[in-house]
């Protein structure tokens, strides 16, 4: 097995694969168009450079980029030299793009894999990410020692493509998820009840979900806000999934609700905003209630 590897896309999430893949013996270049983000992959040992091009033709390479047309003009690129094994798309990307590289590749003697991820940056820093892959089984099989070093589990869902529709899915709920649970707690607020014995009553019954049991305690009723996923991109990926829907006929009322939720949040809070703060929107009281309760321990820790 050839242990070379690039990293397209030094971001929260394509770091921390990098130094995952650093520490499980890989040696590692990454590439990100931003002098600050080669930097702080520097800092943290790994070889960069500052062209794409440079890693042309590496064996294994790891995408972690903003978007599929981003995705489109990097591949052929880095197939523009020969010795490319297996190309592993990790971005939340579009079904329609991945089958295009997927057959690009394959024109190359390569594999291309979409195989977005879940488990936030602590997931990749930890090794303990799980992927939705789309590939031909020979793909799949080209990519599984990157798949092996990075994720925890990875299912093969289908094709080329199939990986990013389900991710797609996937974060859409997740998305209206985050509202419902939201302005479920306000109402709980409303009746006097303590948010975060509602969450956990609902987290023990047929309610629950990871919103419920560690999103909204850990992240949102703490008022930390510091998940390291943007609101942007979260708003992105609702969007594009109601896109692919109605691409194929599907016209997904309550899906399609939550996503204009999220344009709306985006519109008032900004991309760079982290992504749980939409219940600042959706449900301003327990904005309010997180202030106040870090207010007065603020205050009983002086």
């Amino acid at each position: 097995m050839h242990l070379n590897a690039a990293v397209i896309g030094l971001g929260s999430m394509g770091g921390a694969m990098a130094s995952t893949l650093a520490r499980a013996g890989w040696k590692v270049t990454g590439f990100d168009p931003s002098p600050e983000a080669r930097a702080r992959a520097a800092a943290e040992g790994i070889s960069t450079v500052d062209t794409l091009q440079a890693v042309a033709g590496t064996p294994y390479v790891v995408l972690s980029l903003p978007s599929a047309r981003i995705v489109a003009l990097s591949v052929p690129i880095l197939l523009g030299v020969p010795g490319a094994v297996a190309i592993i798309d990790t971005t939340t990307s579009e079904p329609e793009t991945s089958a295009a590289m997927s057959a690009l590749a394959e024109e190359h003697g390569a594999a291309f894999i979409d195989a977005p991820v879940s488990g936030g940056r602590a997931g990749a820093l930890s090794g303990t990410l799980s992927a939705f892959v789309g590939a031909t089984d020979a793909a799949l099989r080209a990519a599984a020692p990157i798949l092996d070093a990075l994720t925890s589990s990875h299912r093969h869902i289908g094709g080329p493509g199939t990986g990013n529709v389900v991710k797609l899915l996937n974060n859409v709920l997740c998305a209206a998820n985050l509202a419902s649970v939201g302005e479920a707690l306000a109402v709980a607020t409303a009746y006097g009840i303590d948010p975060s014995v509602a969450a956990a009553g609902i987290s023990a019954a047929s309610g629950a979900s990871r919103v419920s049991t560690t999103m909204y305690p850990d992240w949102v009723l703490s008022g930390t806000h510091d998940s390291g996923f943007a609101l942007g991109l979260m708003a992105r990926d609702a969007a594009l999934a109601i896109t692919i829907a109605t691409s194929r006929g599907e016209h997904p009322r309550l899906l399609a609700a939550a996503s204009d939720l999220w344009q709306e949040g985006l519109e008032q809070l900004g991309p760079d905003a982290d992504f749980t703060e939409i219940s600042t929107t959706v449900a301003p009281a327990l904005a309010t209630r997180a202030g106040a309760s870090a207010t007065a321990q603020e205050q009983g820790n002086q």
